[in-house]
């Protein structure tokens, strides 16, 4: 019997140590929540981390990273609040990269206001209300004013003009009738059922700046193995597949 036990303690000493499971908080941009909830929940699935999202603006997520707010990674809709997190020292410059460019989309949940099939046809009637973000604190709001700039539009449509703090309000916005179309993410659409999709255009990515969207390790989250497991993860063919299917292009094309 001791022969024995003393044969079992060293098989279980030849065993490899489990890897040990971690936990990461992430923020992540709002047009960006439905595709980071499915990759994390296959992520989960794979590596056994465990992963929690907290949504909101660009601009107001990388303000509370500044402030001190206990995030692990960024997933911004942008570069410039990634970028200016490395400035600051608080992201670590050599984890950044683009994760996913993102497209713009003109959607209503019934028909489209357009007596064409471009954004240059939008007409709204008189007391009907477009949808955009806010284009001082959501990527998508910035090219959404580009994007009617470029077709002449923007001017003409100001006064009826709605701004969601994020491309998440402007959504609903749109999707709870309180305006007739909105300049949206293309993801967002995508993420609806069928039956929900109402009626939409993709805006031709000449019309805007790119959506390039980046990620970053915070400072706090630079030895976090779970936080940069995810970031690995993020850049692997899993993750692409469900990028590709919810409207981003993966990677920094």
């Amino acid at each position: 019997m001791l022969v024995l036990a003393a044969v079992v303690l060293v098989l279980m000493a030849a065993q490899p140590a489990p890897v040990r499971a971690g936990e990461a908080l992430v923020a992540v941009a709002t047009n960006f929540l439905e595709p980071a909830r499915k990759i994390v929940e296959q992520f989960e699935k794979d590596s056994g981390h465990r992963i929690t999202l907290a949504g909101g603006s660009s601009g107001k997520l990388a303000a509370q990273i500044l402030h001190g707010a206990p995030f692990d990674v960024f997933l911004s809709a942008d570069q410039e609040r990634v970028g200016l997190l490395v400035e600051r020292q608080a992201a670590v410059a050599d984890s950044r990269f683009t994760y996913a460019r993102g497209q713009l989309a003109l959607w209503s949940a019934d028909k489209l206001p357009l007596t064409g099939d471009h954004l240059g046809s939008l007409k709204l009637a008189a007391g009907e209300r477009m949808a955009i973000a806010n284009a001082r604190l959501a990527p998508y709001g910035l090219a959404a004013e580009q994007a009617l700039k470029a077709a002449g539009l923007l001017d003409l449509l100001r006064p009826q003009l709605v701004y969601g703090e994020n491309i998440g309000q402007t959504f609903s916005v749109v999707a709870t009738g309180n305006a007739r179309a909105g300049l949206v993410a293309l993801s967002q659409v995508m993420s609806l059922p069928d039956s929900a999709r109402g009626n939409w255009i993709v805006v031709p990515d000449d019309m805007h700046d790119p959506i390039r969207q980046d990620a970053a390790l915070t400072v706090r989250g630079s030895s976090n193995e779970a936080a940069r497991a995810f970031l690995d993860y993020l850049m692997g063919p899993r993750a692409r597949r469900i990028m590709a299917g919810l409207g981003y292009v993966a990677g920094a094309q």
